[in-house]
């Protein structure tokens, strides 16, 4: 599975795939994998915004 598609799986922009195997340990890795996609995405915003906003010279 590529690395695009699994992003887009964990940010439910593409739907799962429904012969993937399913148990507790493995909703618990991409609930962990989902919450650490997010705050990447939110770090870049806060860079970008300082970046662009607040930088003085």
């Amino acid at each position: 599975m590529g690395v695009l598609r699994q992003i887009a799986e964990y940010l439910y922009i593409k739907k799962r795939d429904p012969n993937a195997p399913h148990s507790k340990w493995m909703k618990y890795m991409h609930g962990i994998n989902r919450i650490s996609i997010f705050m990447f995405i939110m770090a870049l915003v806060v860079i970008a915004i300082r970046y662009f906003f607040f930088n003085r010279h």
